[in-house]
């Protein structure tokens, strides 16, 4: 007799930069999405070593398929150039009274805010007035001076919001270079590994890296400072309740235990977490909070464009990979979809979003126009060959169609349509971008394609 045996495969926006098979498999424990890979295991009434064995290398081949991209398997996923939909961008310098925009103080004073709103009622989700003062407390809560042999010092700083519903910390990390003269300019990375976890001791095995394979020493060595969000301080990975975190403190209503439609979702929540760490980071007397680059990837990624869109006190941008909901335009539907989106993970938008599941082309916003409010700062976008799911073409063609505000603002952005070659970066203006060969990862060319973009920007 044949027992058929399902093996769950986890989306690629679950994945962090590092994510191992085990990890994998524990995220998919919770976030189930089955597709049509099938293992027969005969039954018997004692199990053989040697059919253990079988069965242990079945899970051992299960394993590695959550290393790869599991989506890529997904029937009905068009990766095809030839059959996308025909489709028309919305105007990005057309006001919706359909007055043409065409100077720097009509884009920020009138479309920028429209456009901001847009994403906010219909997209992300509208952070809402709480019903009692948040009060925001900041303390380190451990200082290490001789980190990483002594060439950085990290500081472990609690965020705590409290009011009468409740309270809710954060934990993020500070890692200061210890021979950079103060203040510093750094990164700010919204991160899948938890702050409270050993990801981010060094490596015992890599000089110059953490467990989680960041190459923190790259960064201390040109200068910059690298601060650590996690995702799930906040609220939850695939959040279904919004009972238990920040969210219940923002409650206006007697009772209330969910977001309104047009109220703030998973990605929201994550950005506004990145919002309060640079609160923190203006305390700060060794950051120069005015030179912190926002950075995410995946699902970060996504989190991290709306972090520096709602935010404007961040220098800059990069998008590493955010593919759908994040720097792909929606209206090629190619790979990773809306609809995929929200089956999967119904609150990482708010949920007035759901009402365009396969209706893109109703949407009175796209993603370039996400990516357009970053001007006039800098914003970077790298895409993957491999990464069909997250569409690097079109995160390649936001970021071009958003260069037109660049223009306005007169900085300059990308001159073309068509995408770079494969590993050439576009690095000399305030928009840039590159497609490298490779999967859904941050590889060590990609990190160094960061330092070289924030060393044009954010060191002039």
């Amino acid at each position: 007799m044949l027992r058929t045996l399902q093996v769950a495969c986890v989306d690629k926006s679950l994945r962090s930069d590092n994510t191992t098979a085990a990890q994998a498999a524990t995220i998919v424990s919770q976030n189930v999405n089955v597709i049509d890979t099938t293992v027969f295991v005969m039954e018997s009434t004692m199990i053989s070593f040697r059919s253990l064995s079988c069965l242990l290398l079945v899970v051992c081949i299960a394993s590695q398929l959550f290393a790869r991209e599991p989506k890529e398997f997904d029937k009905d996923v068009n990766y095809d150039e030839a059959r996308l939909p025909h489709y028309d961008l919305p105007p990005l310098l057309l006001t919706a009274e359909g007055k043409e925009v065409t100077t720097p103080e009509e884009w920020k004073n009138v479309r920028r805010p429209q456009i901001v709103s847009l994403f906010s009622n219909l997209i992300y989700g509208r952070v809402p007035t709480p019903a009692y003062p948040i009060k925001t407390e900041y303390e380190v809560v451990k200082e290490d001076s001789s980190f990483m042999d002594g060439r950085a010092t990290r500081k472990d700083v609690r965020i705590r919001f409290s009011n009468e519903l409740g309270t809710c910390d954060m934990l993020i990390l500070v890692f200061v270079p210890n021979d950079s003269p103060k203040p510093v300019p750094c990164f700010l990375k919204h991160s899948f590994n938890d702050t409270k976890s050993n990801d981010f001791d060094g490596s015992t095995t890599q000089p110059g890296k953490l467990k989680n394979g960041w190459p923190l020493g790259e960064f201390l060595d040109r200068g910059y400072g690298f601060v650590a969000v996690y995702q799930q301080d906040l609220v939850g990975h695939n959040e279904v309740s919004f009972l238990g975190k920040i969210h219940k403190l923002f409650y206006t209503q007697k009772g209330q235990s969910f977001p309104k439609a047009h109220e703030w979702g998973v990605l929201a929540t994550v950005a506004w977490g990145g919002s309060r760490a640079l609160d923190y980071l203006e305390t700060d007397a060794d950051i120069d909070a005015s030179r912190v680059a926002v950075m995410g990837h995946s699902k970060m990624g996504k989190a991290a464009l709306w972090t520096a869109a709602k935010d404007e006190r961040f220098a800059m941008a990069i998008s590493a990979q955010s593919g759908c909901a994040g720097a792909a335009l929606w209206r090629r539907k190619s790979g990773e979809t809306l609809k995929k989106m929200v089956t999967r993970f119904p609150y990482w938008l708010c949920r007035n979003a759901w009402k365009f599941v396969e209706q893109e082309d109703d949407l009175p916003v796209d993603q370039h126009m996400l990516l357009a409010l970053m001007a006039p700062r800098p914003v970077y976008v790298h895409s993957g060959v491999e990464d069909t799911w997250a569409d690097g073409r079109g995160e390649y063609l936001s970021a071009y169609h958003a260069s037109e505000v660049y223009r306005l603002l007169g900085k300059r952005g990308l001159d073309t349509e068509q995408s770079p070659p494969v590993g050439k970066a576009i690095l000399d203006r305030e928009v840039g971008y590159h497609i490298r060969e490779g999967g859904h990862s941050i590889e060590m060319f990609d990190w160094l394609r960061f330092l070289d973009f924030a060393d044009n920007h954010l060191k002039k």
